[in-house]
């Protein structure tokens, strides 16, 4: 009976799993977004530092963005911590937009928030 029920566990858990993973793999990595550069300029609405990205929402003239960072440990690397930036903030990010036209998510290579440069991916950072 105690066996039946621990194989009934770890077969939903394992189902769980399954379900969740094409969703946390969604925007890792760089094949959902375009291959060009891009710059975008707005004010952040929300700051978020923590797995699996740290992240910003910014308001531009064109709408509301999530801006993805690089993991935590790239993003603080990056010097970009609790208290680097804050609702109000004016930013400029330089990264990959989202591949999907109707998607409002940008990865940063770099984001430049009160004069200070940010770099997440600098050996993905194309100048113009």
């Amino acid at each position: 009976m105690l066996t039946k029920y621990i194989v009934k566990s770890v077969f939903s858990a394992l189902l769980l799993i399954l379900l969740w993973l094409p969703e946390a793999a969604a925007h890792h990595g760089w094949n959902w977004t375009e291959d060009q550069q891009t710059e975008m300029t707005g004010s952040i609405t929300e700051v978020y530092i923590g797995p699996p990205h740290p992240r910003l929402m910014i308001e531009t003239d064109v709408g509301r963005w999530q801006v993805d960072l690089g993991n935590p440990r790239q993003t603080k690397a990056a010097g970009f911590v609790e208290g680097e930036a804050k609702v109000g903030d004016q930013v400029l990010i330089r990264g990959h937009r989202s591949a999907k036209q109707d998607e409002r998510i940008i990865k940063a290579v770099r984001a430049t928030i009160n004069n200070k440069q940010y770099t997440f991916y600098p050996n993905l950072l194309r100048e113009d």
